[in-house]
């Protein structure tokens, strides 16, 4: 009760950031007042992080503030204020430049509400509030021949992921008469439902996950988002695409049939396949990085298929951070020419093989119990070996460079055991995979990663040719989302000339 105050405060400080967000749609307002703005963000970010720190877990109303919750508040709150820094440069000069930064900051104001929610029905709000937000933040370059396609793309794919929620969460509080979260998924509850309303609850779970995440199939309104701003794809790709792991995770009592597991851990796997696929050969470094959220969402996503729920929190996390600074420093990208000296013998292999299976086996023995520890072991021994044959093209400093990776690795795994510890990754689960689960997981991973290799090696053959071409085919908009000529350019010009 004593610490209530701290979770009104955030409140107030994001009441204050949505008023100022208004306050700037007004024309009379001077456009230097978008840094005072700007600067606004970071209040609720530095109450969540005094909440993390020293409040715990408080109930205020019908949300509730947890250490999940806290960490969302500084994360939007850095990644917002981040974003329109940006933008104040990047964006001056657009005509509708008022309206990005008053939408962008009401996205993000929705996305810390559904993630500190306790109620189904405002659960069932909140999710959906972040998706119009994005669908209207897209909806403003209308000059955009390709625009209006997207944006029912969009639309309708973020539709159906709101209206699975919705289905959920009207169905679980009328079933149980409960519409907090807690009381609503406790074990009395859930033993009351029939089989088949939990294969319901779990396939509508799957769906309202996967859609936003981009993951196969719904992936094609994830491939043709390139044409919204950059700043825009980096809340979509840092914070909007990350939120399916967070629901799998507050509905983890609920989300409990093995089949829906297995079934969510192929669809990421076939949807990291993909991904990585595409971000390998399009040479567009925004379509690049696409294919990469779409690959890192899988990932987060098979954590989710094995239990690991805090895990996957730490990934959306920390990967949206990454990939919130790869978008914002796109414009700077300049094509390198390839290095000589690309070929590693068959010695450094070896070499890396050995280095990797050593690092992979003893990171797993240290926590072997840990849910998905077994997939990351497989992870990081694959990432030693590659590390391991890329630092021997070097004939001076290869030791040097093998104490920087392993000195970064554990940094990281540092970092991570750390956010695990501080967001209480024992996040409750009713599922606990099968052991057999696990070792099929990473059995088709390192069957992946020999397929990769094979392909590498062989890539003149007849079949990688053709796994090339799909790829490329795979990565391309269609034809609607493409504006061969664009039409606004002239537009501008007419306009400009007419003001001469």
């Amino acid at each position: 009760m004593g610490m209530e105050w701290i979770t009104w405060g955030w409140f107030a400080s994001a009441a204050v950031v949505l008023i100022s967000a208004l306050i700037w749609l007004f024309p009379r307002v001077p456009e230097r007042y978008v840094h005072v703005h700007a600067w606004l963000l970071l209040l609720p970010g530095a109450v969540a992080l005094i909440g993390w720190i020293g409040a715990g877990t408080v109930d205020i109303g019908r949300f509730r503030f947890d250490a999940v919750s806290w960490l969302s508040g500084v994360y939007v709150s850095l990644l917002s204020w981040a974003i329109q820094r940006f933008s104040i440069r990047y964006l001056h000069g657009d005509r509708r430049y008022r309206w990005y930064f008053s939408l962008l900051t009401w996205t993000t104001v929705a996305a810390s509400l559904t993630w500190a929610a306790h109620d189904l029905r405002w659960i069932a709000a909140c999710w959906g509030l972040p998706l119009v937000g994005l669908v209207a933040l897209t909806a403003l370059k209308k000059e955009w021949s390709p625009v209006p396609f997207v944006v029912r793309q969009m639309g309708l794919m973020f539709g159906a992921s709101w209206l699975a929620l919705i289905i959920v969460a009207v169905w679980l509080g009328v079933d149980s008469g409960e519409w907090t979260l807690t009381a609503a998924l406790s074990a009395e509850r859930i033993a009351h439902l029939e089989a088949w309303e939990r294969a319901v609850f779990n396939g509508l779970l799957l769906a309202a996950a996967i859609i936003p995440a981009g993951q196969w199939p719904f992936h094609r309104w994830l491939m043709e988002s390139v044409v919204t701003p950059t700043p825009v794809s980096a809340v979509m790709h840092a914070g909007l695409v990350n939120a399916g792991g967070l629901l799998l995770g507050r509905f983890a009592p609920l989300f409990t049939d093995t089949w829906a597991h297995v079934l969510l851990f192929l669809l990421a796997f076939v949807s990291i396949l993909i991904g990585t696929g595409i971000s390998f050969v399009h040479v567009d470094y925004k379509r690049q990085l696409v294919g990469s959220t779409m690959a890192q969402m899988g990932m987060m996503l098979v954590q989710c298929a094995l239990g690991a729920y805090g895990a996957a929190v730490v990934h959306l996390v920390l990967h949206g951070l990454f990939k919130a600074t790869l978008f914002l420093q796109s414009g700077s990208v300049v094509p390198r020419v390839g290095r000589a000296g690309e070929r590693v013998t068959a010695g450094s292999w070896r070499g890396g093989m050995v280095v990797g299976l050593v690092l992979g086996a003893v990171f797993w023995q240290a926590a072997p119990h840990e849910p998905a520890r077994l997939l990351s072991s497989v992870l990081l021994a694959a990432s030693a070996a590659v590390a391991w044959g890329r630092l021997a093209d070097f004939r001076e400093g290869r030791w040097l460079g093998l104490t920087a990776v392993v000195g970064l690795a554990l940094l990281s795994e540092t970092v991570r055991a750390q956010l695990l510890r501080l967001v209480d990754l024992r996040m409750s689960s009713a599922f606990l995979p099968p052991s057999s689960f696990e070792w099929g997981v990473c059995l088709l991973f390192a069957l992946a990663a020999l397929a990769a290799v094979w392909t590498a090696k062989h890539r003149h053959s007849p079949l990688a040719v053709r796994l090339y071409m799909r790829l490329v085919h795979w990565g391309e908009p269609r034809p609607a989302a493409t504006e061969a000529h664009p039409r606004y350019l002239a537009s501008y010009l007419e306009e400009g000339m007419a003001h001469e």
